[in-house]
């Protein structure tokens, strides 16, 4: 998009570009999202921005109004395969905060001068910068929705030092941590979470968003133990334990969407409610994303839909179920062992090799079994080869991994059915345009043949 095509989505508050950039009144000093309800600004007063992180390094502020920081990812970063957009997906899953830039250089193969290059040359922000928006977007959230004490805020966003938290907070968001946090709304429907009742969250999403065909899935493959979807169609709740970098979670998806009133533009979207419960708060960031990419919530359905409805065999499925997602993972072993051993037989190895939970949650009693661990109890086999790979990093599939490389190693793996290799590089590597193998997918429906297969799938035409 050119800028004049930009600001026309401004003007028309075109909600189907939020998170696809963001624009900055140099008149105000404040940076928004295209759908923002307020005055729209002059042109010459206008720049637009790639990324949060890169107007906030221009010195604007976040809007108080739309709340910039909160909307959906950007969709092309799950559609990239090259080193940018791998290493978006690692920066949102906390990789620089837990390891730095050297670690998020290493992971992509290239050196850290490379990364910061590329990343400012695109994007107007290097990893740091990158970072450092996501973390100023935590602790808002904590702040808004939790009693945590300031000084563990700090600390459980990312941040080095309470000092580094404060002046952050003031720069992004133009308040100190404590009126951001008296700033929150206490309306009917908002409340603060209660001490051990979880962080109550809205995972929002852009457009459309067929939540039954989600849930359905979800509940088809769900592993006894580790997850479980309750209640009836239309008000069902998943929910399911995580491990995660510094400790666990138990976290709830409620099916129910809910549209969005501030901000919505001319193509509204909306959230799902959730709520998480962490043995430590550090790993906020790090479980968002996860369920995320579990949800499929940065997918741009109008692009999708747009090229899909275009195809006579997909256009009337597409019609009956606008905005559907391509489910991912939130750890890569686990769609493995779906598709290697079956829903029953992942249940059996939960049983046998996953680390139970400290507190038990109704049926979710266990963590899902640590590649290592299968490797070690379950040697032989496709599924010991392929834990015993995932443990030594001969395969990654983790979200910056290179999805081409990945098949490959799969592949090498003995024993491996090219069928499996292609679902993981759809689930665990989220992969938007994969054709399953003897599917013969048209080239018409590139760049999104994962979701045409979906369609499919759903709608009774391909086996699961």
């Amino acid at each position: 998009m050119d800028a004049d095509t930009r600001y026309e989505a401004v003007r028309s508050r075109d909600g189907r570009f939020d998170g696809a950039f963001f624009f900055a009144v140099e008149t105000t000093g404040i940076y928004c999202r295209p759908s923002c309800p307020a005055v729209t600004p002059k042109r010459h007063n206008v720049r637009f921005f790639a990324t949060v992180a890169a107007a906030q390094g221009s010195g604007f502020r976040a809007c108080r109004r739309c709340r910039p920081d909160a909307v959906p990812g950007s969709a092309e970063w799950n559609v990239r395969a090259d080193v940018v957009g791998r290493a978006m997906r690692l920066i949102a899953d906390g990789v620089v905060d837990r390891e730095g830039v050297a670690g998020l250089a290493a992971r992509l193969g290239y050196s850290a001068r490379q990364v910061q290059r590329q990343l400012t040359a695109e994007l107007g922000a290097g990893p740091v910068a990158l970072a450092r928006a996501q973390r100023a977007h935590t602790a808002r959230v904590l702040l808004r929705t939790t009693d945590l004490p300031v000084t563990e805020i700090a600390f459980a966003s990312g941040f080095a030092s309470v000092r580094q938290f404060n002046d952050t907070i003031r720069e992004v968001y133009d308040a100190t941590p404590t009126e951001v946090r008296a700033a929150a709304p206490r309306g009917r429907g908002v409340r603060r979470a209660a001490p051990g009742a979880g962080i109550p969250l809205r995972l929002a999403h852009r457009g459309p968003y067929q939540a039954a065909a989600v849930f359905d899935q979800l509940a088809q493959e769900a592993v006894l133990g580790v997850e479980e979807v309750t209640g009836r169609p239309g008000g069902r709740t998943y929910r399911r334990s995580l491990r995660l970098p510094y400790g666990t979670a138990l976290v709830a998806v409620h099916e129910r969407t809910r549209a969005s009133r501030a901000g919505a533009g001319t193509h509204p979207g909306g959230w799902l409610e959730a709520r998480l419960n962490l043995t430590d708060p550090r790993d906020l960031t790090t479980a968002v994303q996860r369920l995320r990419r579990l949800f499929d919530l940065d997918a741009d359905p109008y692009a999708v839909d747009e090229r899909l409805g275009a195809a006579p065999r997909l256009a009337p499925l597409v019609a009956a179920r606008p905005g559907l997602r391509s489910p991912g993972a939130v750890d890569p072993l686990e769609p493995a062992v779906r598709a290697l051993a079956g829903t029953r037989g992942a249940q059996e190895l939960v049983r046998r090799y996953g680390k139970a939970l400290d507190a038990p949650c109704g049926s979710l009693t266990h963590l899902f079994p640590e590649p290592a661990v299968l490797a070690e109890a379950e040697p032989a086999g496709p599924l010991g080869a392929l834990a015993a790979a995932l443990a030594d990093g001969t395969v990654r599939l983790d979200a910056g991994a290179d999805r081409d490389d990945a098949e490959e190693a799969l592949l090498a793996l003995p024993g491996m059915d090219p069928a499996v290799a292609a679902a993981l590089r759809v689930r665990a590597l989220g992969d938007p345009d994969v054709s399953p193998p003897g599917a013969d997918l048209p080239g018409t429906w590139r760049p999104w043949r994962s979701y045409a297969v979906q369609h499919l799938r759903v709608a009774g035409q391909l086996p699961w």
